[in-house]
């Protein structure tokens, strides 16, 4: 069973992500930004999510904070797509494992 407020913040996350994705795009369409801007809004949506999940990485969990360590070697190789789906994959795995 799936706890609504749980269902509730993913949904409200999901949202705010993408609308920080279309928001600049649909604000800054008609300029041309420069290589450093379009950098900064393409970063925008990960750094929605990492502003989310990060206090729970503060916590004493070991399962919460191997996954951290697993996202962070996979940001170092891998793009932000497949580094968020290893994130959120490792962090739920290693919750239901380790507790």
């Amino acid at each position: 069973m799936i706890d609504p407020t749980t269902l509730l913040t993913i949904v409200l996350m999901a949202g705010v992500t993408y609308l920080t994705r279309i928001g600049g795009y649909v604000v800054l369409r008609n300029r041309v930004l420069s290589a450093r801007a379009t950098a900064v809004m393409e970063a925008a949506p990960g750094c929605v999510l990492i502003s989310v999940i990060a206090p729970a990485f503060v916590s004493r969990h070991p399962a919460d904070l191997l996954a951290l360590a697993i996202t962070f070697v996979a940001a170092t190789r891998l793009s932000m797509l497949p580094t968020v789906l290893i994130g959120i994959a490792s962090a739920g795995l290693l919750r239901h494992f380790l507790g």
